[in-house]
């Protein structure tokens, strides 16, 4: 871990800019929601392919479920994913964004390195954490970002770990984009649950307190700013 965290130019004042207050406009029409029976399935499966059951369960985490994991963990450990990358690559009409103004949401697509947090769960009620997580992370049919086992490389050596990636064939996706093109994004949605912005800050920030750094969040990040920076302020409620 850095002995000095880096200072980022994207900060809580240019969140504060382009927060809004928006009302949730519920479900698109003609949307479809996993339901409690998809879910068990999902969990049925997940369990069932675990690599090497009498390993230890591992959840490889690189984004949200960092700073909010909301899940029980007996301990954790620094990690690498090759042939991950972490990416803002789905788009989304609601929560951090709206049909007016859509956001973009991050997922682990194809290619590349992406270092993370393991958790270590216990064993004794995977069911019952996995249920609590899918539920969180998948909502809508198909499932844009979906649960799967990957190898993850520690300094002991590699292991399984669960994580979500992108459904590249989900009508979300929105492919590989510039930085240039995803920062333009990031500093102008805003949905029911907060900004694009918000997600981003939290997300840089706390890779960073953990002694990770993603040179291209990074370089979002500033990004970002600078946008929210030079863009003139809007009326804060829709």
């Amino acid at each position: 871990m850095p002995s000095q965290m880096r200072k980022l130019t994207l900060a809580a004042d240019h969140v504060a800019r382009v927060h809004k207050v928006v009302q949730d406009q519920g479900l698109t029409a003609g949307a479809e929601l996993h339901t409690d029976a998809d879910y068990d399935r999902w969990v049925e499966q997940i369990i069932r392919a675990h690599p090497a059951p009498k390993a230890p369960t591992r959840l490889f985490a690189y984004g949200s479920l960092i700073w909010k994991p909301e899940i029980e963990h007996i301990g954790e450990q620094l990690g690498a994913a090759r042939g991950w990358h972490r990416a803002f690559c789905f788009r989304m009409t609601r929560f951090r964004g709206t049909p007016e103004q859509p956001g973009l949401m991050m997922a682990l697509d194809r290619g590349g390195q992406c270092r993370g947090v393991l958790y270590d769960l216990p064993e004794d009620n995977l069911e019952r954490q996995f249920g609590k997580l899918f539920r969180r992370e998948f909502t809508y049919k198909p499932a844009n970002s979906m649960p799967r086992w990957i190898t993850v490389e520690t300094a002991s050596g590699a292991t399984p770990a669960l994580t979500f990636v992108m459904n590249r064939a989900s009508p979300l996706y929105a492919g590989r984009q510039s930085l240039e093109a995803v920062a333009d994004v990031l500093a102008r949605a805003c949905g029911h649950w907060g900004t694009g912005a918000e997600y981003l800050l939290n997300t840089v920030s706390h890779l960073e307190a953990k002694g990770i750094r993603d040179r291209n969040l990074w370089r979002l990040q500033r990004l970002v700013a600078e946008l929210i920076e030079r863009n003139p302020a809007e009326p804060n409620v829709l």
